[in-house]
This record gives structure tokens, sequence and C-alpha cells, in this order.
């Protein structure tokens, strides 16, 4: 539902003198929508974040892939990661310095999975005004045309609200961008395990189903300047933001969590999961 006062139009990013992105960064993000491959963590670091996510995955049983959504403010694991500074200098080029993490999904799809995630644009299905969120990426395994890496169709973010139409049952969530085909040529989010990638919330993006008999696991980190709002009071029970550098703003924010045990807390009403 696109509510009247949404603002959902791209603003192109100025950061005269950007700490961690380049210029030509920043123009590629600004033209096409999405920016990568950062190297974050190295060898021993993402091993031991992929350890700790399988657990949380085999914790939840059959919804580990698809259902951790959002536990930033309840896991001490993910709130760590969401904030490591390493990540944020690269956010803050994007959004400015105040930086909060207002959602988060661990997304596993396993050798043979044969679900997609459909072309669609995020801001679309989010109560957010004005579209300013940052989706990062993190690479938990490998992640490739053979098993599945997200694919955007470049510049699409500067669009607006495009059509959409349902999908079948072979979809992750219910509907996607219509006609999408026709918006450009997809490209592949290659990433090593340990790096990570920028889109813009607008971004057309999708995966197909994984028939390599490789995983393909990520980790989406959303981040935004307190100048965004949340539009849905409904929807809003379902956000816990973190803060992760500078000022809040109005936004309620939650501190890091002792808790780090999964089977000992839940997730708020799910609001990110695509």
């Amino acid at each position: 539902m696109l509510f009247v006062d949404q603002d959902l139009s791209f603003k192109a990013v100025l950061t005269p003198q950007p700490r961690t992105l380049s210029c030509a960064d920043i123009a590629q993000y600004n033209s096409e929508g999405f920016c990568q491959p950062y190297d974050i963590f190295g060898a021993s670091e993402i091993e031991n974040i992929r350890t700790y996510v399988d657990g949380l995955m085999d914790a939840m049983g059959a919804a580990g892939g698809y259902g951790i959504n959002c536990y930033q403010a309840r896991l001490s694991g993910l709130y760590d990661i969401a904030t490591d500074p390493r990540i944020l200098d690269y956010v803050q080029d994007i959004i400015g310095p105040n930086i909060l993490c207002w959602a988060s999904a661990i997304l596993s799809k396993m050798p043979g999975d044969p679900k997609r995630v459909p072309w669609h644009q995020d801001a679309s299905f989010w109560m957010l005004s004005p579209a300013r969120t940052v989706t990062v990426w993190l690479a938990i395994d490998d992640a490739d045309d053979e098993n599945s890496a997200m694919r955007f169709i470049p510049g699409t973010h500067k669009h607006g609200p495009l059509e959409t139409s349902s999908r079948d049952e072979s979809s992750v969530f219910h509907k996607g961008t219509a006609n999408a085909e026709a918006l450009g040529t997809p490209f592949t989010n290659t990433l090593k395990a340990g790096q990570i990638s920028l889109h813009a919330d607008m971004l057309v993006h999708g995966s197909l189903a994984n028939m390599s008999n490789r995983r393909r696991c990520g980790l989406t980190l959303r981040y935004c300047p307190p100048e965004v709002r949340i539009i849905d009071p409904d929807w809003e029970r379902g956000v816990e933001a973190i803060l992760c550098r500078g000022d809040a703003g109005d936004w309620k924010t939650h501190p890091r969590p002792d808790n780090n045990d999964i089977t000992a807390t839940s997730s708020p009403v799910v609001v990110a999961n695509n």
C-alpha cells in the first residue's frame, strides 16, 4: 500500500569528501543504485560469523533459512555485526553520520532450493518515508551466478514505485515487480564471504532458485538516517531500531541486548523479510 504522503523518490547522495567510498563509488550508487564489493571481515572472522549464523538457523529448525528477521535488538551477536565500525564507515558515506539499523534478516538458500526471490523494490513494501534506507548485504558464503547470488537491475531505483504483479508458489513472497525483464540487463551481485554490497531501497532486485550443490547465505542490514519516519502506527510496533552512530533524532532505539540465545526470545512483528 502506498500512502499518499509517502516519498519513494531517490535523492542523490552528495558526499563531497567520503571517508571510505571513493567518489566513483558514490557516482555509481547514484546512477546504478548499488556499489560493491567491499572487504569487511577476514577469513577467520567470517568463519566465526558463519558458525554463529549456522547456530541460529539450527536452533530455528525449518524456519531458519528465511525466518530470522529483525533480531538486531534482541541478539547481541547480530547487534555487534550491525554496529561494526567497518560497515558503518561505508554506510556513513551514503546516509550521513547519524545511522540507525531498523531491520535485519538472514537469508539462506540451501543447495537445490527451488524458491526464488521475485524482482521487487524493498521500500514499496515498507511504511517509511522518505525512501532513504541503504541495505548492506553481507556474504556469509561465497555468492555467484551458480548458487543464486542476488541480482540487481541497474538504474531502476530512479523510476519510483513500479507496477506489481502476483507471484506463484515458487516465490519467497507473494508479489513482485511486473515486467521487470523489460527494465534492463541484470547485474549479478557476486561477493566473496566477508564482503558486502550496498544498494538503494527502491532498486529492483531478486534472485533465482539455487540449483547448485552449494549453499548461499547472506545477512541483510537495513540502515537509515533519523529524518526517515515510520508512517503507519501499526507497522511501527514491529520495528526495533538500534542506534549505530550519531544521533537517533525522534526514533525510539534499543540498547545492546544481554541475550544471545535465539530460543530465549522471539522476533518482533516481521516487516522486512524480502
